[in-house]
């Protein structure tokens, strides 16, 4: 029983690592670059052993057996040298070392064989040529094998126990010396080999560790951005030679980012670490999960039944998400938005799969936020209608083709003009009219929205420089606009330059601008108002936070959205947000315009509830510069008050 720990542990160093797949590759790596060199040194060193034997051993021995080692040695080193050709896998790798292994044992009993056969022949000299070639040939194929342990040490055991046995019972003194000394430096080399095996192991292990955080997203333990492409890509080539369906879900979370502002980050990383545990209960073989960053997620479906299918799955994802998260003593409520797109019904490549799916999905979050949206042919047709706007936009005369419109903002009592919102217009030779939010959208895209702004901006100061004293010009400001600082130091130069007073002039934000860049959007909002403009928050409260961002920045006025307006005369809720938000923007000392009145019942609903200031089509429709001028001199509401302007 004494012997077994020494025999465990010998059986462990002679074995190999059969679970460790990093590590048997890296092994395999290492040893197919040093075989053929080992199998030339061989060759070589038995070759010239053999030519001093020529004379004096029987020619079966000194021909016939180096050229049956010759013709092995070659048709190994032809394979070892094949070998660095492919790719490994670790299955390959075992059955190659295993092989290695075994090989090297048979061989190196052969070797060791004959070389003692040839030592009955010839004199001192032959005598000692044999054994010098036994003592390097083991020291050269230890250093070979030194990534294949087990190899090595079953090298070193075979040769020098023979080594040593035969010349320690030869009776010569001067080879019992050298074999002595052959045995402790094969000893020395060894205990070398495997400090090195255990520094190569290490530093295997490290690597693949370093790998494996590398595909890891941190927060959420879930595989990353990287591991999801790399993923994406092996899926999408196994889907082609399969001829299976392949769907791409893009999960993107709606209000994370208020929370941030709100809670802190602290709280929405919980938030997110648990978004992450919930999708994590979705994983099977057939659905892949990663986050992509921020608060984005991908899905990889494989061996899809059918589109409705996805599409359930999805629902179920997005109402998985919408259930509360607790983080610490504060309760969460977000929801996520989702986008599908399908191989082969969508597209022809990985990346198409993956920039559908992100096509779906912000389709999505601007009409249906909240659910999950199946790549379609109507998104596949806005994406070449998007491809033609763009293209049209970068070969336009945009000083020529655009143009302002200008819909009157008003006072609901008199009907008198309090001022004007500048909306872009732009017809195109090629296309025709196109609508502002396409035109637009395409704009912020290409990275050229700034170009338009600039243009947009010039003709609206230009017109409102005639309209009498104090009616105002709103102005609408991209997210791009705001987020860059040298674009807005443009838009001041600009701006004092026009000679139009700053103080009758606002521009306005949407809340989607400020989630995506609030730092520089609150900068932005501060030197528009160090101008003396005014700064008004867009579409007010239909988003997470609009609340948060009446003290945060530094507004002058807030509109309503007309999603609230619409029927309020009829749906009490409606009314009841509509004078709540009313009140608030009073107390808050802001002005507050209520959008999209069409009705007279809405504008009764809007009066009862205390509304001053209105825009919509039963006011006007958006007019021509021209007509601007005639709306200021005349009450809009006929009967509800004079013909002065505000």
């Amino acid at each position: 029983m004494t012997f077994l720990p020494f025999f465990r542990q010998l059986r462990s160093l002679a074995s190999i690592p059969r679970d460790n797949a990093p590590l048997l590759i890296a092994q395999f790596e290492a040893f197919r670059h040093q075989m053929p060199l080992m199998y030339l040194v061989l060759i070589a060193n038995t070759w010239a052993l053999a030519v001093t034997h020529f004379a004096i051993a029987p020619t079966w021995l000194s021909v016939y057996v180096p050229c049956a080692f010759t013709v092995i040695g070659v048709q190994r080193l032809w394979r070892w040298t094949r070998a660095e050709r492919r790719q490994t896998s670790a299955d390959t790798a075992e059955r190659a070392l295993s092989r290695a292994t075994w090989l090297a044992a048979g061989l190196t009993i052969v070797f060791t064989a004959w070389a003692l056969s040839l030592v009955r022949y010839g004199g001192p000299y032959a005598q000692a040529h044999v054994a010098f070639y036994m003592a390097i040939t083991v020291i050269g194929v230890m250093f070979s094998l030194m990534h294949l342990r087990a190899a090595a040490i079953i090298v070193a055991v075979t040769i020098n126990g023979a080594f040593f046995g035969y010349f320690v019972l030869y009776g010569n003194s001067v080879f019992r010396a050298v074999s002595v000394n052959v045995v402790l430096v094969s000893g020395a080399i060894l205990v070398i080999l495997m400090k090195n095996h255990r520094d190569f192991t290490r530093m295997v292990e490290a690597r693949a560790e370093n790998e494996r955080l590398a595909h890891l997203d941190s927060l959420t333990g879930l595989p990353n951005r990287r591991s999801f492409f790399h993923e994406l890509d092996a899926t999408y080539a196994a889907a082609v030679a399969r001829r299976k369906m392949l769907a791409v879900g893009i999960v993107d979370l709606d209000g994370l980012k208020p929370v941030n502002d709100t809670h802190g980050h602290a709280i929405g990383d919980r938030v997110l670490s648990q978004v992450g545990e919930r999708l994590a209960r979705l994983v099977t073989p057939q659905l892949r999960l990663a986050r992509l960053g921020g608060d984005e997620f991908g899905l990889l479906v494989v061996d899809i039944i059918s589109t409705e299918a996805l599409t359930a799955l999805g629902e179920h994802v997005c109402r998985m998400l919408r259930e509360p998260f607790i983080a610490g003593d504060v309760n969460i409520q977000i929801s996520a938005s989702l986008g599908f797109a399908v191989y082969p019904a969508h597209c022809a490549t990985a990346a198409e799969l993956y920039e559908f799916a992100d096509y779906a999905l912000y389709s999505g979050k601007r009409n249906r936020r909240g659910s999950a949206v199946l790549f379609s042919a109507d998104h596949h047709a806005a994406i070449r209608r998007s491809a033609l706007v763009e293209q049209a936009l970068q070969m336009a005369d945009l000083e020529r083709e655009l143009t302002v419109a200008f819909q009157p903002i008003v006072h609901v009592a008199t009907g008198r003009v309090h001022g004007f919102e500048a909306l872009a217009r732009w017809t195109n030779p090629s296309l025709g009219s196109v609508p502002p939010d396409e035109f637009i959208l395409v704009a912020e895209r290409a990275g050229i929205v700034s170009d338009l702004t600039f243009i947009l901006l010039r003709k609206a100061l230009s017109t409102a420089l005639r309209w009498p004293h104090p009616v105002r010009l709103s102005f609408n400001l991209s997210t791009l606009d705001l987020a860059s600082p040298e674009t807005v130091s443009d838009i001041l130069t600009l701006v004092a330059d026009s000679g139009f007073d700053p103080s009758r002039l606002d521009f306005e934000i949407t809340e989607t601008a400020i989630v995506r860049e609030f730092k520089a959007i609150q900068s932005a909002a501060s030197r528009l108002r160090a101008l003396g403009c005014g700064v008004s928050l867009d579409d007010f409260g239909v988003g997470y936070s609009s609340l948060s961002y009446l003290h945060t920045l530094p507004l002058t006025k807030i509109k309503i959205d007309r999603s609230f307006v619409r029927g309020m005369h009829a749906v009490r809720t409606s009314y009841k947000i509509v004078k709540s938000l009313l009140a608030l923007g009073r107390d808050m000392g802001v002005e507050t315009i209520v959008e999209g009145v069409e009705t007279e019942d809405e504008l009764r609903a809007l009066e009862s509830a205390g509304g001053e200031l209105s825009q919509g089509f039963l006011f006007s429709k958006p007019v021509e510069p021209e007509e601007t001028y005639a709306l200021v001199e005349v009450g809009l509401l006929p009967g509800r008050g004079s013909a002065n302007v505000s």
